[in-house]
């Protein structure tokens, strides 16, 4: 389509004078011409001819040259009409090689370079008209990738007034529509600054004093440069503040987990609604049927065996001997009080219960352990090891502290040392149900679920070599009530821990069941759990915060409520199984039936 130069008419009563933006107007349009434009029959056809030539020609000179070989006639002597036809068959192939390539050659000879955002052949310049009448002129970005089946990328634009003169003959696709940035000219600046490399992405909290905006530049330079679209991600709604270094460093938004309540789980004589983060279909309605069945068989009782965070730090001497020296001191009564002293500075709830060393030759590790109060408590228990091993350096000058972790404490493991001594919360939870609440509410038998709880979970975990997995699916439940309450997720690998008990009682007529985990690493207070949602459901199990009355007691009592939850939830997928009910439940509620292609319309 050709630009044809068009007098200055009046528009509306109105001079319409040339400036300088109707000038970039014809030029930016111009520019966007392609070289297939200038041939002088349609593309197809121009397709059609090299084809059928390149054809005929290779067919003409393989019948010239086998004519030849028969007659003996040397083949480099040819004729004009076979010259010609050499010519046209190299012409021909170039054109082909190009997979009829008038656009794609020129993008091959014309690549722009690979570090230009708005290169040539990523977008069209279009003009469109303002409220003012006054010519604006916009980038169509072409880079912007496909968006998910049930995301709605469609941007969100308000119609011009009227379409400029000039292009009103252009094809309609590519005249869009002005969209109004959300963005300053001074946010411009530093988005341009952060994708050029200049300004660190980590830097901008610090440099603007405003942790949603720094958020907002932050996730648009990112699109810019990995020219993928962050349109699914939500940004609004979410106090940025609240991360601030604690949480999460270099924001972009938040992740979107549903919520479901499983309960109410009758607990000590308490009813707890259990709230649990996941996006697995039939758990929370697995798990609330435990609940229902433990409900109604006169609830579960707990017990908190342990209490004690740990950290284990490894240090070197020259000789095995020095190491067993350094074992000795730290193992001896005698030297506890002093070393509880050291460690207990590090903070008002801290304070140290045991010290167990193992020795590798002349390495030495030392497994710390103590009380912290409400708090998960990893931080506190490492300032107080770092106390003692500054203390410890005074008497053994010889002692190189090669790190405050030496993976014997264990964490975010799995360890049998965490199976064995137990971290963080250790805790047993039990229930008797009754026989008629597993006939009608669990849909099994007693005997069923004793024989299958033998032979899957403790028979079969032995023949896997399981380490602490002699359960159904406790890290399904750990992991949604985490989630949920602002626990750090990847400790649920020790937390899951768990060795799951059926027993048939009074004559075979009632069953016994129970869970023991001896690593349920949990806090109410640091981390994640001060942000709002979490709070929220901290706050619906009643353990929000720290428990002024008796420091630990909110810490313990959310760690009986996840062994309860487990409970339940090993109680129904357990009876699920025994009545071959778990396949045709999951196709029933874990499948949606859904057309997802018509959720984005």
């Amino acid at each position: 389509m050709d630009v044809r130069r068009r007098p200055d008419k009046a528009l509306d009563g109105h001079v319409n004078t040339k400036s300088k933006q109707h000038q970039d107007a014809v030029a930016g349009y111009a520019s966007s011409l392609k070289a297939s434009d200038a041939l002088p029959l349609p593309l197809y056809v121009t397709n059609a001819v090299f084809f059928t030539l390149f054809f005929s020609v290779v067919y003409y000179l393989l019948s010239r040259w086998r004519e030849k070989i028969r007659t003996s006639t040397p083949l480099h002597l040819v004729t004009p009409a076979e010259m010609a036809a050499i010519v046209a068959f190299v012409a021909s192939f170039i054109y082909l090689v190009g997979f009829f390539g008038v656009d794609f050659v020129q993008s091959l000879i014309l690549r722009p370079a690979g570090d230009v955002w708005t290169a040539d052949d990523e977008e069209d310049e279009v003009v469109v008209a303002g409220a003012d009448h006054e010519k604006i002129l916009l980038k169509e970005d072409s880079r912007s990738s496909p968006c998910g089946q049930a995301l709605d990328c469609t941007p969100i634009v308000h119609k011009p007034k009227f379409v400029d003169p000039v292009v009103q003959d252009a094809p309609k696709e590519k005249v869009i529509e002005a969209v109004p940035s959300a963005l300053s000219e001074e946010d411009e600046d530093i988005i341009n600054s952060v994708v050029q490399g200049k300004t660190p992405s980590y830097s901008l909290e610090t440099k603007l004093g405003d942790c949603k905006r720094a958020a907002a530049i932050r996730r648009e330079a990112l699109q810019r440069i990995t020219g993928k679209s962050l349109s699914g991600l939500p940004l609004e709604g979410f106090d940025y503040e609240s991360i601030l270094g604690q949480c999460c460093e270099m924001p972009v938004g938040y992740v979107q987990i549903p919520v479901g309540i499983a309960g109410p789980l009758l607990l000590d004589g308490r009813e707890y609604s259990v709230p649990m983060a996941t996006t697995e279909g039939c758990l929370i309605a697995s798990t609330n049927r435990g609940c229902k069945a433990i409900f109604v068989s006169g609830g579960a009782a707990s017990v908190v065996l342990r209490d004690g965070m740990t950290r284990a730090p490894i240090v070197r001497f020259a000789t095995a001997k020095r190491a067993a020296d350094l074992k000795f001191f730290l193992e001896n009564p005698a030297n506890f009080d002093s070393l509880a002293v050291v460690f207990n500075r590090s903070s008002r709830f801290a304070r140290l219960q045991n010290i167990k060393c193992a020795i590798a030759g002349k390495n030495l590790y030392t497994r710390f352990s103590c009380s912290t109060g409400d708090a998960m408590g990893m931080n506190m228990v490492s300032k107080g090891v770092q106390n003692v091993l500054d203390f410890l350096q005074n008497d053994f000058p010889d002692m190189d502290v090669l790190g405050i972790s030496g993976n014997y404490c264990s964490d975010k493991k799995p360890a049998a040392v965490n199976w064995i001594e137990g971290r963080g919360k250790s805790v047993v939870c039990e229930a008797t149900i009754k026989g008629d609440v597993v006939r009608k509410v669990l849909k099994t038998s007693v005997e069923a679920l004793v024989e299958l709880n033998m032979l899957k979970n403790l028979t079969g975990s032995a023949m896997a070599g399981a380490l602490g997995g002699f359960n159904a699916h406790a890290s399904n439940i750990v992991a949604a009530v985490y989630i949920a309450t602002g626990q750090d997720p990847a400790q649920n690998v020790e937390s899951s821990h768990c060795i799951t008990m059926m027993e048939a009682l009074n004559d075979g007529k009632d069953l016994h069941v129970s869970v023991t985990m001896p690593s349920i690493e949990v806090g109410t207070v640091g981390g994640g759990t001060q942000l709002a949602s979490q709070s929220a459901c901290l706050n619906l199990l009643g353990v929000k915060g720290a428990n002024k009355e008796a420091a630990g007691a909110n810490a313990r009592l959310l760690a009986t409520v996840v062994a309860g939850s487990v409970l339940a939830g090993e109680l129904s997928l357990m009876s699920a199984i025994a009545a071959g009910q778990l396949v045709n439940s999951h196709m029933k509620y874990n499948r949606s039936s859904k057309d997802v292609t018509k959720l984005s319309s």
